[in-house]
């Protein structure tokens, strides 16, 4: 399966689709919010505006991922992908990002990953899916264990944000536990 066949995943409040070239426009008037950059691990002193050419790479790179998806919410307001997919051991990593502050604390980001869940446990057969999140993202910490994630580990000062270490949470979830929930 490549990003050619991925399959539009259809939620109550979202879609989750390949990306389109006009995505590029979307993505330009969601702009840089300096809280979703640090909650990415990002400082206040490299943040900088979305530009036209970074838009547009950000469409070619979703665009070129076997496994990203568009987070629609009748507009584009992030996206979901699948990272390191490795099929001998049936195992990839999550990662997630809703650039639209309006779309935060909705259960957008949870919908989207329990349909990513679904499509990586079900249709690719996967039996084990990580995530990491700064320790300090209590949102997408909650996020992930109400979609059944357990926390496995902590990687101490692991991201410089803003001149301060911050530490990793890993967290993971198997299918058996994702055909549980």
């Amino acid at each position: 399966m490549s990003s050619d066949t991925l399959p539009l995943l259809k939620g109550r409040n979202i879609t989750l689709r390949k990306a389109r070239p006009e995505d590029a426009d979307a993505r330009l008037a969601l702009g840089s919010d300096p809280h979703i950059h640090e909650m990415f691990g990002g400082s206040r002193e490299t943040l900088a505006p979305i530009t036209t050419p970074d838009a547009a790479a950000w469409v070619r790179h979703l665009a070129e991922h076997p496994f990203a998806w568009v987070i629609e919410h009748r507009v584009p307001i992030g996206e979901i992908r699948l990272d390191r997919l490795d099929k001998q051991d049936r195992r990839a990593s999550l990662a997630i990002g809703i650039f639209d502050p309006t779309s935060l604390g909705k259960g957008l980001g949870t919908e989207a990953i329990r349909l990513i869940l679904d499509f990586a446990f079900r249709t690719l057969k996967l039996h084990r899916i990580s995530i990491r999140v700064l320790a300090y993202n209590t949102r997408a910490i909650r996020a992930y264990q109400k979609c059944g994630f357990v926390i496995e580990g902590r990687e101490r000062e692991a991201g410089l944000v803003n001149g301060q270490w911050h530490d990793d949470i890993i967290m993971g979830l198997l299918e058996h536990e994702f055909v549980a929930t």
